[in-house]
């Protein structure tokens, strides 16, 4: 459920717009969606404890980047990583994007259609909360580099976030094992 309205965060972000490319051609053909899902495992490298970042992103239904690597840092906490893994991938939307409306590949809210910012689920409900509440303030200030660039990037349109149970984010087998079953259920619902 995408409870985010990104004129709440207009007043905090008053600049946030989206960056458009420089002489972007006229889109061409139908309209498409992209979403993302996105996860962290806190500490899952047993010898330096550092956090592992995996995302996905779909355009319409296509798995069209995917992502799998140890955070750059060592974060304190849980919700310090999965805020560095959501920024990491909303760096990668922009590309995305961008990268779309240089080849001429509409994106809904070009059309005039519902404005429609890229669909960010993540299983974290705190960074959630953070990202969708405009009064949530943070406390931890090593992470607020990553906090306020994703909160932009909400407040510009160019991405919404959403809370996804743990056992339907199609990002965890980026970030660590998983039983058989639970591997080929996840899979299942984009591979085969």
């Amino acid at each position: 459920d995408f409870k985010t309205n990104k004129e709440d965060f207009k007043e905090c972000y008053r600049d946030a717009e989206e960056i458009m490319p420089h002489r972007m051609p006229e889109p061409r053909g139908r309209p498409v969606t992209t979403t993302a899902y996105v996860d962290a495992s806190f500490g899952s490298n047993k010898k330096t404890r550092r956090s592992h970042t995996g995302f996905i992103i779909f355009v319409n239904r296509a798995p069209i980047k995917w992502y799998s690597k140890k955070q750059p840092t060592i974060e304190s906490s849980a919700f310090s990583a999965e805020y560095i893994a959501l920024k990491t991938c909303v760096e990668e939307i922009e590309y995305v994007r961008f990268k779309l409306r240089m080849f001429r590949v509409p994106l809904i809210e070009e059309k005039g259609d519902v404005d429609h910012a890229t669909n960010v689920y993540c299983d974290d409900e705190a960074v959630v909360k953070n990202n969708t509440n405009v009064e949530s303030t943070l406390s931890k200030k090593h992470s607020s580099c990553a906090y306020n660039f994703t909160r932009w990037q909400v407040a510009a349109g160019v991405v919404t976030i959403a809370w996804v149970p743990t056992k339907d984010n199609l990002s965890d087998p980026f970030t660590k094992r998983l039983a058989e079953n639970k591997r080929d259920y996840l899979f299942g619902n984009w591979t085969y």
